[in-house]
């Protein structure tokens, strides 16, 4: 039986180019046909007229230069201007409209993926990383988009101007043509080796990037400790290791996309000296005129930049495919906290709270963080959860706003089990303090009305008072628009946790859920918002994570957690009177009190 959850972004898949090329177009392409078609014809425009130069090389020689017709000496010119004008205004409109199309083909990819991590479980945060996922959105994306702006405006104009210019080719000497390209088969395999080994090498650079971006996630966020330790240069010495690790591997990469260019440049060669002597033979001979042997020249010369080009866009491509991979990967990770087929609106009653023989456990621990506990957290009453750390707790929470699905047992609200209601009505019934306070970089007011965004000004500034904030947040410059900085950096611990709990205020769900809600602060604000809190339980559920005992005194049932089960319960003076686990954590915690205040 299995007791935990797993949501991991699988290993790349190993797909095919064409596999990935199709999905892209069938899932982001095809939806701008429009905008699309007109760059085709842009594209189009482009390619006809480039060949229209080569073609109108034979006229200019034989007419102008041989029979001097003085009508095509006027016509000839007027042509070439005409053909410039519409060739240019149709590359405008080929590039504009297609790196328009790239880039909001991106973005459609940036914010589905987006959508898509925001909703997964919080599995797949703890197991990739932030820095891991932010990589997807920078470094993969940003491959993926120079791929797509180069297959939407270069591959595609490339292959049209090629097709029109061997169209020339053919049209002037289908011998020389067959001779010209005799010997592009030879350079295909090698290229397309080329192709797969960028491809590999790109999946490595990603990779590494990725594990970089986490380690400059980690280190910016315990700078504070990174000095107060001293280990700078430890940190330093690893980010070396990393960057040079990436150089190598860019460096290999940028051998294998070199190599394609010489390549065709020698080919290019050999095929050119084969056309010049086979072509000036049958001038000589007077098989074929100067003119037409010029414009098949001029026509080849013209089509072997894109037939180069196609060549380096092939190993870019593959770069670009590899990010696209793993993007994909990361779209295809389902998660396992799902509502139900007919998963209905939670209906709360009283919200009386019951974990019926749970069993959990976190992905890839062997360990059990709870094992089979039952619970009972009465409609209205206040609850407190004790114990040393690690021994299941915040679990217990997590399980509660269903983060992760028990491996085992069932939970359940007023009767209904959660597992059967929708996660949104789940969790608008409940409010949630943690120990772990996170604010977003914003204004005061928003960070309080967060999850609540039509509340009124009045009912911000309850909330701010109760949650006796109210009187800090005015001495600050903007009062409630003074914005907090990252995580809240521009206010103190105890200021930041005041306003956590002036969200959950504001929220006034009937289920609250307290995890060390007042760890921050200190004696004179803590015996305020304890105060608050008291008001805030009335006619609620409570549900209370707590380290110090003295705060949970007073709860109507208090359950001692050990090793993910419930060792003891009952009420604070009942507990004391047992000698059992619950005393000894308090006689240790009151000790330790005396000690600190002696």
């Amino acid at each position: 039986m299995s007791v935990g959850v797993d949501m991991k972004i699988s290993s790349v898949p190993k797909t095919t180019s064409f596999f990935l090329m199709r999905r892209l177009w069938r899932e982001h392409v095809t939806r701008y046909r429009k905008q699309l078609l007109i760059a085709v014809g842009c594209m189009i425009t482009v390619a006809a007229t480039s060949a229209l130069d080569a073609w109108i090389m034979q006229p200019v020689l034989d007419k102008i230069f041989l029979e001097q017709d003085r009508t095509m000496l006027v016509v000839i010119p007027i042509v070439v201007v005409v053909l410039s004008i519409v060739r240019g205004a149709a590359s405008y409109g080929q590039f504009s409209t297609m790196r328009h199309l790239g880039q909001r083909i991106i973005s459609d990819l940036q914010l589905r993926l987006y959508g898509h991590l925001i909703r997964a479980d919080l599995a797949l945060f703890h197991d990739q990383g932030s820095g891991k996922l932010i990589s997807r959105f920078t470094n993969d994306i940003s491959m993926m988009r120079e791929t797509l702006t180069n297959l939407l405006t270069g591959l595609a104009k490339e292959a049209f101007t090629l097709v029109f210019l061997v169209g020339v080719m053919f049209y002037q000497s289908a011998e020389l043509a067959l001779i010209a390209f005799v010997l592009i088969p030879v350079a295909i395999l090698p290229i397309l080796k080329l192709g797969r080994r960028m491809r590999k090498l790109s999946d490595q650079t990603q990779e590494q990037l990725g594990q970089f971006t986490q380690h400059l996630d980690q280190t910016f966020s315990a700078a504070r400790v990174i000095k107060a330790y001293g280990t700078e240069a430890q940190e330093i010495s690893r980010a070396e290791h990393m960057v040079e690790t990436i150089f190598g591997v860019y460096s290999k990469g940028f051998k294998v996309k070199s190599a394609a260019s010489p390549m065709m440049e020698a080919l290019g060669g050999i095929a050119v000296a084969a056309v010049v002597w086979y072509g000036g033979w049958q001038v000589i001979e007077g098989e074929t005129t100067p003119g037409a042997f010029f414009s098949f020249i001029t026509a080849m010369l013209m089509a072997y930049k894109p037939l180069k080009s196609m060549a380096g866009i092939n190993t870019t491509t593959q770069e670009g495919l590899a990010a696209a991979a793993r993007v994909f990967a990361a779209l295809d990770a389902q998660s396992q906290v799902r509502d139900a087929e007919h998963a209905k609106a939670l209906a709360v009653q009283g919200g009386q709270i019951r974990f019926d023989q749970v069993v959990f456990r976190y992905p890839g621990d062997e360990r059990e963080a709870l094992s089979g506990i039952t619970l009972d957290v009465p409609a209205g009453k206040t609850v407190a959860l004790v114990g040393a750390s690690g021994g299941g707790k915040s679990t217990v929470m997590n399980l509660l706003l269903r983060f992760y699905d028990v491996g085992a047992g069932r939970i359940t609200i007023d009767g209904q089990d959660i597992a059967q209601v929708t996660q949104r009505s789940l969790r608008e019934t409940c409010a949630l303090v943690s120990q772990d306070t996170l604010l977003f970089d914003d204004t005061v007011r928003a960070n309080i009305c967060y999850g609540h965004a039509l509340a009124t000004d009045g009912e911000i500034v309850k909330a701010a008072t109760d949650a006796a904030a109210h009187e800090f947040i005015v001495t600050l410059p903007q009062g409630y628009d003074t914005r907090v900085g990252a995580g809240g950096v521009n206010l103190s611990g105890g200021q930041r946790q005041r306003i956590a709990i002036a969200r959950a205020m504001l929220r006034n769900a009937p289920i609250l859920l307290l995890d060390e809600a007042t760890s921050a602060l200190d004696p004179v604000s803590e015996q305020q918002v304890q105060e608050a809190l008291e008001r805030l339980k009335k006619g609620r559920t409570t549900l209370v994570i707590a380290h110090r005992l003295s705060t949970v005194i007073n709860a109507d049932i208090i359950y001692v957690i050990k090793h993910g089960k419930v060792v003891e319960s009952g009420r604070h003076k009942d507990l004391l009177e047992k000698g059992g686990e619950y005393s000894e954590l308090y006689s240790h915690q009151f000790k330790d009190d005396e000690e600190k205040t002696a």
